[in-house]
């Protein structure tokens, strides 16, 4: 890799490390390239990606943004994962190592906030922005269904009672 490249390198990372909501550093030692393609898969399927990337251009894309504090554990073989959602990396990272513990999550960062193996394992268990907006509409959703419950059941009420009356009438 000529210098030329090593620069384009960290300036991807660089740009990484600045809008990622969440970046999440794990060891994947023993992980077969198949293994390893399913981990992106199932990364981009949650939004996010994972980059693997030598740990010296990674420290140099690491000075001065806010996840600074993950440089320490850029040591190994790690791979690095990332989303824009700050969860979704860290439950795609957590979920996959629960399945293959050939893939061990070193820690994180979230903002500027540092986090252990803990904090990923906190960080996965939090609802993703998907699931809360499903929650906020099944919120703002269910007084509206009631309201139109509500007014429908007079009505539906009157047209039962004239349905019997007509038919006693008719007896």
């Amino acid at each position: 890799m000529d210098r030329a490249q090593k620069e384009k390198v960290v300036e991807e990372l660089g740009q990484i490390f600045e809008s990622s909501g969440v970046v999440v550093v794990a060891q994947y030692v023993g992980l077969t390239v198949a293994e390893m393609q399913a981990l992106r898969a199932q990364m981009r399927e949650a939004g996010g990606a994972v980059r693997v990337a030598k740990n010296k251009l990674a420290k140099i894309a690491l000075e001065g943004k806010p996840c600074a504090s993950i440089s320490g554990l850029l040591t190994g073989m790690t791979v690095l994962a990332y989303s824009e959602d700050p969860v979704a990396a860290a439950k795609v990272v957590e979920d996959y190592a629960k399945a293959n513990p050939k893939l061990v999550v070193l820690g994180g960062a979230m903002g500027e906030s540092a986090l252990d193996p803990a904090g990923v394992k906190a960080v996965a268990a939090m609802p993703s922005r998907e699931e809360l907006i499903a929650s906020i509409v099944g919120c703002i959703g269910a007084p509206a269904s009631n309201i139109a419950g509500a007014i429908g059941a007079p009505a539906s009420n009157i047209a039962s009672i004239l349905t019997t009356l007509e038919e006693r009438e008719a007896a």
